[in-house]
C-alpha cells in the first residue's frame, strides 16, 4: 500500500469527537480567561493561567483551520458555522484563513511562487546577490527576537483587520468580523474593567508568538524542500517540505496536532483529531522523519535556502561583499 492509501483510512469524521475537541476547547479557554481575571491581583498565577488560555485559543485556531479544509466535522455546513464561531476569538477572519491557507498548500515548496504572508525565505544566490540595506532587513526579519513577538502581533493583531486579499475574499466578512471583534472586546471591559483587556492583551501576544513558532517549524527546518518548475514535485512538498513535530503530548494536546504537518499537507482530510494517531502509526513502515525539541531550536538558525545543496543554512560566516545597486526579487 502507498501512503496515500494507508492516510485515507484516518479521514473518517466523527462528529462526537469532533465536538468534544471544539466545545471542549471553547469552555477551556472561557474557564482559563475567567481564571486569570479572578487572579488578576496574584501576578504570578495570573500570567500562568493567561499563557493557558492562550495556548486554548492556539487550539481555537487549530480548530477553525480544520474548518476551514471541512476536514472537522462530518458536514461542510457545520465546519463553516463553526469556522466562523472560532474566528472572533482567533482574530482571524475564517474565509480569509481559508484562502490563504488554500493559496499556501497550492504553492508549497515553489521557489517561483513565495507568497507573501508567509515567513519569506532567500536562496543563497539571492543573498549573495542582494545589496547591503536588503541584507540588513532580512537579517533583522529572519531574527527570532523580531520574527516571532513583533510578526505575531503584526499578523493577527494587525494584517488580518484588513488583509491585503480582502476584496477578492469578501471584504463584508471581514467588516463583520472586525465588528464582532471589538464587541467581544467592549464586552469583556463592561464585565471585568480594565484587567479583563490587560489580560486578554497578553493572551493575545502569546498566542501569536506561539503561532509564529509554529509556522516558522513547519517549513524551516535544515533538509525542507524547495524547488523550481517543472522539477517541483508536490509530494515531496508535502512530506519532506513539512515538518513533524514530535515535542510531547501536552504539546501535541495545546497544539490540536497540527505540529504533525507532513501529512497534514499530504492529505488534508485527516481531521486533527486523527493526525497524532496516524502520522505514529506510519512513521517507521514510510520513514517519515521526526523534529525534536534540540533540532526544533536549532531551525531558528538556519537562514538562507541553498538551491545547490538542497537544504536550508545558516547566513555566510564568510563576509562576502554585497553587489551594490543589486536587489534579489522575492
Amino acid at each position: 500500500m502507498t501512503i496515500r492509501d494507508v492516510t485515507r483510512a484516518y479521514c473518517e469524521k466523527n462528529d462526537l469527537l469532533a465536538s468534544v475537541s471544539y466545545f471542549g476547547t471553547f469552555g477551556f479557554y472561557f474557564l482559563t480567561l475567567a481564571a486569570a481575571i479572578a487572579v488578576f491581583e496574584q501576578t504570578a498565577l495570573m500570567i500562568a493561567l493567561a499563557v493557558i488560555n492562550a495556548l486554548a485559543g492556539v487550539r481555537l485556531y487549530v480548530l477553525q483551520h480544520d474548518c476551514g479544509h471541512h476536514s472537522l466535522f462530518s458536514k461542510r455546513w457545520m465546519n463553516d458555522l463553526a469556522g466562523y464561531a472560532a474566528s472572533t476569538f482567533t482574530l482571524t477572519p475564517y474565509r480569509v484563513m481559508q484562502f490563504n491557507h488554500n493559496e499556501h498548500h497550492r504553492y508549497l515548496g515553489d521557489l517561483e511562487a513565495r507568497r507573501a504572508g508567509e515567513i519569506h525565505t532567500m536562496t543563497l544566490s539571492e543573498w549573495q546577490a542582494a545589496g547591503f540595506w536588503q541584507r540588513l532587513s532580512y537579517r533583522l526579519y529572519r531574527n527570532p527576537v523580531f520574527l516571532i513577538p513583533l510578526g505575531g502581533i503584526f499578523v493577527y493583531a494587525l494584517r488580518y483587520r484588513w488583509p491585503k486579499n480582502t476584496v477578492a475574499v469578501g471584504m463584508w466578512g471581514v467588516v463583520a468580523h472586525d465588528l464582532a471583534l471589538a464587541v467581544w472586546i467592549g464586552a469583556l471591559w463592561l464585565m471585568a474593567g480594565p484587567p479583563g483587556v490587560i489580560i486578554y492583551a497578553i493572551t493575545v501576544f502569546v498566542a501569536a508568538c506561539t503561532g509564529v513558532f509554529l509556522v516558522y517549524l513547519q517549513h524551516n527546518f535544515e533538509d525542507t524542500y524547495w524547488d523550481r518548475r517543472p522539477d517541483l514535485r508536490h509530494d515531496l512538498a508535502a512530506l519532506q517540505g513539512s515538518s513533524a513535530l514530535d515535542l510531547g503530548w501536552l504539546f501535541d494536546l495545546a497544539t490540536g496536532n497540527i505540529a504533525y504537518h507532513d501529512i497534514h499537507h499530504f492529505n488534508a482530510n485527516i481531521p486533527s483529531y486523527r493526525l497524532r494517531k496516524c502520522h505514529r502509526a506510519i512513521r517507521d513502515e514510510f520513514g517519515l522523519p521526526v523534529i525534536n525539541w534540540p533540532e526544533a531550536l536549532r531551525s531558528f538558525t538556519l537562514k538562507l535556502w541553498d538551491e545547490e545543496a538542497g537544504r536550508l543554512v545558516p547566513f555566510p560566516r564568510h563576509k562576502s561583499r554585497p553587489r551594490p545597486g543589486i536587489s534579489a526579487g522575492a
